[in-house]
């Protein structure tokens, strides 16, 4: 895959509309992308598999994952003057939200333009206009002035999902990105990469890939995947928040151009620690930039890989600028290094070493 494939790869994942629960359009990609690099499934919560062409079935077993699910929305009940009372699915803040662009998929399946509706400043208090309203009391408008209007013309009520409506942009001149959902489509993307980079390398290891749906609203997909896999092994792909445009340089875990990050903790995780060094020490004998972090936030699907009968697992982060808000920010070298990384782990991957953690 060179650049160009590469470039449309990330914009393909990163358009994609997939709220947790709805997650059609991204394991559709994966599919068709990784047809070619083994045998391919979608379960019915849209979990997506790729069994690699070179699995023997009788070595270690590891398991690639990303999660293919974005924060979004979906529609609680239509207002009588037609705007949508709205629930979160995933973490999301008030802050962030007013006046965000979104699409609204109504049931005919259509996905329809909205925004996250604010009060003109004209019509505010003082009060007001200090304070962000909670999100029991946002709306969205999708253009219409009557709850009639909403739920018969647009086909929009109750169980519609609701996702942000960015189109994604990459800027030569940065090496940037600049898109919706990259926590965590540009995992979504570097899984595919990998599997396509394993194809040419000798492994003492088999492989099989999932994109695991919901993570979002409780890992619940990698729950399912790791039951269905059966890994000895686990390595994640996380899109991971960026600290380095707030955090004094000593404090910088995660920071834009500085390769991927190796996470040993969060609420939800602590990476296996005989396995996470041997990670260091492979990124630092490739020469890959790398950062480690310890948050004292934020969950991953490393958690529900390494709860199924303690499968040894680590994270691979790649950094995202203002994730879980409608514009992020990513490098595509990240993306490149990361990718290297997980290919150099499993290249050097065998059943001694993975006894030894």
């Amino acid at each position: 895959m060179d650049k160009s494939e590469t470039i449309e790869l990330v914009k393909k994942f990163s358009n994609a509309n997939g709220a947790p629960g709805f997650e059609n359009e991204p394991a559709k990609i994966f599919d068709d992308y990784c047809q070619k690099f083994g045998e391919t499934s979608i379960d019915t919560m849209q979990n997506a598999f790729c069994k690699f062409n070179g699995n023997t079935g009788n070595r270690p077993l590891v398991q690639i994952d990303a999660h293919e699910d974005s924060v979004g929305f979906i529609v609680q009940a239509i207002r009588p003057s037609g705007l949508i009372k709205f629930v979160p699915l995933g973490g999301v803040v008030p802050t962030n939200m007013p006046a965000s662009r979104v699409r609204v998929r109504n049931k005919n399946g259509d996905y329809l333009p909205g925004i996250i509706s604010t009060k003109p400043p004209h019509f505010m208090t003082a009060a007001e206009k200090g304070k962000v309203p909670e999100i029991a009391d946002m709306s969205i408008d999708v253009g219409t002035t009557s709850r009639q209007q909403t739920i018969e013309e647009l086909q929009i009520d109750t169980g519609c999902p609701i996702v942000m409506d960015v189109t994604c942009q990459y800027y030569e001149y940065n090496d940037m990105f600049l898109g919706k959902d990259f926590d965590d489509r540009i995992g979504c993307a570097a899984v595919v990469k990998t599997l396509e980079t394993l194809q040419r390398k000798k492994l003492d290891v088999d492989v099989i890939a999932a994109l695991s749906a919901q993570e979002e609203v409780g890992l619940r997909g990698a729950y399912v995947t790791a039951r269905k896999i059966n890994p000895d092994v686990g390595i994640v792909f996380e899109g991971c928040p960026c600290d380095d445009t707030f955090e004094p340089d000593w404090l910088i875990q995660t920071g834009m151009g500085r390769g991927p990050m190796l996470r040993d903790m969060d609420t939800s995780f602590i990476a296996n620690p005989a396995f996470e060094e041997f990670s260091d020490q492979v990124a630092t004998k490739l020469g890959i930039p790398h950062t480690r972090s310890v948050r004292t936030g934020g969950g991953v699907n490393g958690a529900a890989i390494t709860y199924y009968n303690g499968v040894p697992t680590i994270v691979i982060g790649i950094p995202v600028r203002y994730e879980h808000t409608e514009y992020n920010w990513i490098k595509l070298s990240d993306l490149e290094d990361s990718v290297k990384l997980a290919v150099g782990i499993i290249e050097e991957l065998n059943k001694e070493i993975l006894e030894s953690f």
